[in-house]
């Protein structure tokens, strides 16, 4: 919705899965750290890798070792390249930002997206097409979003309908570009 009012996104979990992909920075690292298990045809499936990772919390740590400095290094290479065309303000979508408590240095602000649980459960299982089980283990894995809200400059509710969320992420917009109160 934030690309849809101009604003640049960049999707953190889509670079993570740009980069276990074949050819991606982080394959060798991966398939060292976890083994021939998670591949199919010879390379990372995964399903196979999020279902062990989200099982065992030192498995999901020794993933996120590799793979978030990459993902940093990534966004930062991006962003580089948005502000290079003129872009001001550009928004980075990540479950797993501000997961100690604090933001990062980079970061100008933040707004969190809340939802309760039982939807955000029955969302995975529909969209993801995993169990509920899998997706409560997901869930889990994550500091929920209510934690997050403290250090949030905005807060999008996003249990209602589509119209109540557009409405808000117009708000968020609005304020982004400079248009709001």
């Amino acid at each position: 919705m934030f690309r849809e009012r101009g604003l640049p996104v960049l999707d953190a979990d889509a670079i993570g899965h740009e980069l276990v992909e074949p050819g991606g920075a982080a394959v060798g690292r991966v398939i060292e750290a976890f083994g021939n298990g998670i591949l199919t045809d010879g390379h990372i499936n995964r399903e196979k890798l999020g279902a062990l990772v989200f099982r065992d919390a030192e498995a999901r740590q020794k993933l996120n070792a590799i793979i978030h400095p990459e993902i940093r290094q990534e966004i930062a290479r991006r962003c580089g390249e948005l502000i290079q065309d003129g872009h001001e303000i550009i928004l980075i979508d990540a479950a797993l930002i501000a997961e100690n408590g604090q933001l990062d240095e980079f970061m100008a602000g933040l707004i969190v997206v809340t939802c309760p649980e039982e939807i955000r459960v029955k969302r995975l299982v529909q969209h993801r097409g995993i169990t509920e089980d899998e997706a409560r283990r997901r869930i889990a894995a994550q500091t929920p979003p209510e934690k997050k809200i403290p250090l949030a400059d905005w807060v999008i509710e996003n249990s209602g309908t589509i119209e109540v969320l557009e409405a808000q992420v117009d708000r968020v917009s609005e304020e982004l570009q400079g248009h709001g109160g």
